[in-house]
């Protein structure tokens, strides 16, 4: 499996940053945890965190395939729902990669 993870913490916060909107018109800030391409897929993924989530909460992370524009970014309109359970798996184990590799997660420092 060929995945490129892009580390978002160099950015500023407006571009870490992507609004959703819920079926009920609720509109809810998220933070981008980091993006990576997937070349088995041949499609780019953002996972995201609410930002108002405490560094002791328990986070649940969602996850999305997206469409860049020519600068790399994506809106909330670009965003797409992972539909097929092995692309759910390959998500997760990049995933579960980020979190135990402190030098990816941030938490080495």
């Amino acid at each position: 499996m060929a995945v490129k993870v892009n580390d978002q913490s160099g950015l500023p916060e407006e571009d870490r940053q992507i609004t959703l909107v819920d079926d009920k018109g609720n509109e809810e800030l998220f933070e981008v945890l980091f993006t990576f391409d997937s070349d088995d897929y041949k499609k780019s993924y953002v996972l995201l965190y609410p930002a108002a989530t405490e560094d002791k909460d328990d986070v649940e992370i969602q996850a999305f395939s997206f469409d860049a524009d020519e600068g790399g970014n994506a809106t909330s309109g670009d965003l797409h729902e992972i539909e097929s359970e092995e692309e759910w798996e390959m998500v997760e184990g990049v995933l579960n990669t980020f979190l135990d590799d402190d030098r990816l997660s941030g938490d080495g420092e």
